[in-house]
């Protein structure tokens, strides 16, 4: 294990003086993209405001403090000698809660999938699918007014399409068997959370980090920063911009490809899909700064929501009340289930140590046939 407070111990001194010596010149860049930005804020500002593009959260209103809680998901991949361990979970977590609120939410709230498969490299991509997949399904069955998702609301139609190509190209996997019997509650859970017809279920995305540039592109700024980045630096506390509808980039069109799926399901699965696509043309974003000590969030949104005034306060409100302290630079169930989740990753070997046990145990060979077998040559995994 390397030493964290040595983090050279292990490089070529050579290596490191060069690599040191490059950042000088980094860090001059750096500072001329920073010196920009803050010269261009007031300007930036003036145009905002100009345009009618800053609300004050305080015109929206100030309904009751709502309920939340948000999901978070994450993968891991063991590629031992024989097989590959294969592993992923989905977790729901509730956030502080409001004094009065007294509802219960039944456990369990997270869900986990481990399957041991043969050596295949797009084995990644039907897990990951089939985990945000267990994502959606937590978030529509959560009892709460406001629900998280630490992902944009356009990353699960990236993670099905590749899930559903891959489960056919590969369908002797059995993490590609669970996907396609669950695809169909997965495709009806993201038409749920797209559509958020229910007025006392809000459901949005919260990705930390992104690269678009709705705000900029409209106003015309020109630069390498992406809108959070600038946004963090001209909203004030307490300030949100106007929802405005999420853009594609050019020639880019929304598909969900089930071609590919049994028969018995791909009816249904392409009826769900089409829902899927015609939604996504109705998402909704804003950028939202709760405290001075807090970056600019970026918030995905169904139109019906962002266009609600009653609804977007709700979103409003339960943000806030969940960024209580200035040590998490997110809502607090978010960090939450970000933590939680992470942790399958570092425990994954630990569960490959327990099975390589049990099968020592009654493996009737050279127990270091089994111990060969059972050896881990590389860690993957993310969320």
């Amino acid at each position: 294990m390397s030493d964290p407070d040595a983090p050279f111990a292990e490089l070529p001194a050579a290596l490191v003086e060069e690599v040191l010596s490059q950042t000088a010149s980094v860090g001059e860049r750096l500072l001329e993209s920073f010196q920009q930005a803050k010269d261009s804020r007031k300007g930036w500002r003036q145009t905002l405001v100009k345009k009618g593009y800053i609300i004050k959260e305080s015109t929206l209103g100030c309904p009751s403090s709502p309920t939340t809680c948000a999901t978070d998901g994450s993968y891991a991949m063991e590629r031992l000698l024989t097989v590959d361990l294969a592993a992923a979970a989905a977790v729901a977590m509730e956030g502080l809660t409001p004094p009065s609120e007294q509802r219960h939410w039944d456990q369990p709230r997270h869900s986990t999938i481990i399957y041991a498969e043969p050596h295949q490299e797009k084995t990644v991509n039907v897990l990951r699918a089939a985990m945000i997949g267990e994502e959606l399904i937590l978030a529509c069955k959560a009892p709460h007014d406001l629900v998280m998702l630490d992902c944009t609301l356009t990353l699960p139609i990236i993670y099905f399409n590749q899930g559903i190509s891959a489960a056919k190209e590969h369908p002797e996997l059995h993490i590609s068997g669970y996907f396609v019997n669950h695809v169909s509650d997965y495709l009806d859970a993201y038409r749920t959370i797209l559509m958020s017809k229910r007025s006392d279920k809000q459901f949005i995305g919260n990705p930390k980090y992104s690269t678009r540039r709705e705000i900029g592109e409209e106003m015309g700024w020109e630069g390498t920063h992406d809108d959070r980045g600038l946004l963090t630096l001209v909203l004030e506390a307490g300030e949100l911009t106007k929802p405005m509808s999420l853009q594609q980039t050019p020639g880019q069109t929304w598909h969900l490809g089930t071609n590919s799926l049994p028969e018995d399901i791909k009816k249904e699965a392409k009826s769900l899909a089409d829902d899927i696509v015609a939604q996504l043309e109705n998402v909704y974003v804003f950028y939202y700064k709760p405290h001075d000590w807090l970056p600019a969030l970026r918030i995905e949104s169904a139109q019906d929501v962002a266009k609600n005034k009653h609804r977007l306060a709700i979103v409003v409100q339960g943000v806030k009340y969940q960024c209580a302290t200035p040590s998490m630079l997110e809502p607090y169930p978010l960090y939450l289930a970000d933590r939680t989740v992470k942790a399958l990753v570092r425990a994954l070997p630990a569960f490959r140590h327990v099975t390589t046990q049990r099968i020592a145990e009654q493996y009737g060979g050279d127990i270091g046939e089994v111990f060969f077998a059972m050896h881990g040559y590389r860690s993957e995994g993310g969320r």
